[in-house]
């Protein structure tokens, strides 16, 4: 079957057309920064050139981010899904609002009744045992839904499963921390091939520092804006998603490749924008250890984690004391899926480009094939 995939996230949108086994046919992409209206015109512009060319698909697989308590798994989208998903918009209204808009576009643009399948970001991260899920706030927030769900599932879950064949190990042999650094990041601490521990909550505006937003921060920082500063809900989301992270401290970009060329200048809070970038990196990766009982694999993905090599030597150095040795030379070469620890290292460290279109196409076949 013929699958259309649509990757909706925080700085772009991504289109896939896979044919027969799963094979990559087509491919296009829009960067948020370089549209010039808001994310959801993008979308008909970019499946226009597929649908001109008179592809015939024959199902469509979505990424939706936040799948909350009811959405533990991969499903057919019915009316009814739909609805829990814009419901689920106010969890994550950067995301949950444009992959809607995916769903009610492949509906105009496509034949009636042509399966649709959600993929939940969130539904990787459905292992977390209730230590790490459950907040210290009054226990009644779990009944309002209120608990740590976990992002970019999709992507660890297939990182560290290609991970793994790349170590040429069983998966379930592994103590993995996989390390999804893009616009968004995020960690997984993946024991027995499932996720025990991970960086995101309630929201991905959870943990590392980002590109443009915040991550962790004290939340009595909150407060204070709220009661000293007059800053009210709307400022609090546009502050700490839109001007914090990369962008907030270093006054640049959110673009690690602006942050690298700028801090090679001279550029002075672009080094310390990178230098609070590894150093919470590197305490959320020591954060992991507990949840795992050691560490056998250290993985980089996604477009910093991928691309960015100065990051991947200064994160090495500040985990030397973990054993971890980065080979200069494979770190520098390094170009797909490979190692990049040099061979006395006692964690294997590895790149590994994330497919997470392919493994919504995957999951697609698995339900509409």
């Amino acid at each position: 079957m013929n699958i259309l995939v649509l990757n909706g996230g925080s700085s772009s949108i991504k289109a896939r057309f896979y044919t027969g086994d799963l094979t990559l046919a087509w491919k296009s992409q829009v960067d948020f920064h370089l549209h010039p209206g808001p994310p959801d015109t993008a979308i008909e512009p970019l499946l226009k050139p597929l649908l001109d060319g008179g592809a015939r698909i024959d199902a469509a697989g979505h990424r939706i981010v936040h799948g909350g308590k009811a959405f533990r798994e991969s499903t057919r989208i019915t009316p009814e899904v739909k609805a829990a998903i814009a419901q689920l918009a106010s969890f994550a209204p950067e995301h949950n609002l444009l992959e809607e808009e995916a769903i009610e576009a492949v509906e105009r643009l496509l034949p009636a009744g042509t399966p649709q399948v959600a993929v939940f970001d969130t539904a990787f991260h459905a292992t977390l045992p209730p230590a790490a899920f459950t907040y210290p706030g009054p226990y009644e927030w779990l009944d309002q839904g209120i608990r740590r769900y976990g992002f970019h599932g999709i992507s660890h879950q297939y990182v560290s499963r290609r991970a793994a064949e790349v170590l040429g190990r069983d998966l379930k042999s592994l103590r993995m921390i996989t390390c999804h650094l893009g616009n968004g990041c995020s960690l997984a601490a993946v024991r027995d091939g499932q996720s025990v521990d991970t960086t995101m909550g309630f929201t991905p505006l959870e943990g590392l520092m980002m590109g443009t937003r915040s991550g962790t921060v004290d939340p009595g920082i909150l407060i204070h804006l709220v009661r000293h500063c007059g800053s009210r809900a709307e400022d609090l989301d546009r502050i700490l998603n839109k001007e914090s992270g990369l962008q907030g401290v270093s006054g640049i970009s959110g673009d690690m490749r602006d942050i690298v060329a700028a801090m090679e200048n001279g550029n002075g809070r672009a080094r310390l924008a990178f230098d609070i970038y590894v150093h919470r990196l590197c305490a959320a990766i020591g954060g992991m250890l507990p949840s795992l009982g050691g560490l056998d694999a250290l993985v980089f993905t996604a477009g910093v984690g991928e691309n960015c090599v100065p990051l991947r030597a200064a994160a090495g150095e500040s985990l030397a004391f973990l054993g971890i040795r980065i080979d200069a030379g494979r770190n520098a070469a390094i170009s797909g899926d490979g190692e990049i620890s040099a061979p006395e290292s006692g964690v294997r460290v590895l790149v590994v480009h994330t497919e997470e279109e392919w493994e919504i196409a995957k999951q697609c076949r698995r339900l509409c094939g």
